[in-house]
């Protein structure tokens, strides 16, 4: 439950963060992301903030059980880049649709990109937290009595 609720919280830090830099920075100087600029805090953000709780909840509990006490880079990353990747292609399973005999250019497919990579983010940050968290006793890793 501790991991899970820390990477939950870092998530939803993320979240916003990532959020904030979309509005302030992406948006403003590429117009084909303005799609991600948030105008209003409304359902459909809030429910984007939930999901990236879950997500990140689901995250901190598989992470925990998957690491271990291993200081192995890439079973860490393989976790993050995981979980990434699924959200990252539920995203575009969801908002990517081709007209028949065309295909999508650089301007459609660029905010699924940064999706992709926000995605990837997200996590990190979160095994970043709780590595932080392991590393200072805070959580205990598996198999640790």
């Amino acid at each position: 439950m501790k991991a899970g609720s820390v990477a939950a919280l870092s998530c939803l830090l993320a979240f916003g963060a990532i959020a904030l830099v979309n509005t302030l920075i992406l948006a403003q100087r590429w117009d084909a992301l303005a799609g991600l600029q948030v105008r209003e805090i409304d359902l459909n953000f809030g429910l984007r903030g939930l999901m990236a709780v879950v997500g990140g909840f689901l995250f901190g509990v598989t992470y925990r059980y998957a690491i271990r006490r291993d200081t192995n880079p890439q079973l860490k990353s393989g976790v993050v880049l995981a979980f990434g990747l699924v959200r990252a292609f539920g995203q575009l399973d969801a908002g990517l649709s081709f007209e028949a005999g065309k295909m999508p250019g650089l301007q459609e497919l660029l905010p699924f990109a940064v999706g992709g990579v926000e995605s990837v983010v997200l996590f990190a940050i979160a095994g970043l937290v709780l590595d932080w968290a392991i590393g200072r006793s805070l959580i205990k890793a598996f198999g640790c009595s």
